[in-house]
């Protein structure tokens, strides 16, 4: 397989003025080592940068994937590991940049975690299932 480039032609430009998303993460697939919801989130709002558009983008992270909004002594105990939260980093950019990060309080029940063993400024919302049919009543594209 040859690693030289081609090139690339871009046949449907896309630039909106307006961005409502929602992202529903129940699970953690990969690009490499990096969560492709993660990387995905952080191409979404690279453009929505680059276009100046207005924008609310919500994620919420429920079931297999409720792990990443974990501090590093929750995340240890959860993960039965010593190594911390190793997305805290890429969780934090994205608040950073304006994106509401949710923890789905079900699956937060159903693990036995409370606020306190959240990254800062992580939500926790009712459930994901009733926060995103709110949202998307609201207008809010769903993305999974």
């Amino acid at each position: 397989m040859s690693k030289t480039e081609s090139a690339l032609f871009i046949n449907i430009p896309v630039e909106l003025q307006e961005v409502k998303s929602v992202h529903s993460i129940g699970g953690l697939e990969f690009e490499a080592d990096l969560p492709a919801a993660l990387f995905h989130l952080h191409l979404i709002t690279t453009d929505i940068a680059n276009w100046k558009a207005t924008s609310e983008v919500v994620v919420v992270f429920h079931t297999n994937a409720g792990h990443v909004t974990l501090d590093d002594a929750a995340y240890n105990s959860s993960r039965n590991i010593a190594t911390g939260n190793p997305y805290k980093k890429l969780v934090a950019d994205l608040i950073d940049i304006g994106v509401n990060v949710e923890l789905c309080g079900a699956t937060a029940k159903v693990n036995g975690w409370g606020n306190a063993d959240l990254l800062p400024r992580i939500k926790i919302n009712l459930d994901a299932m009733a926060r995103t049919i709110q949202l998307v009543q609201r207008g809010f594209v769903k993305i999974e």
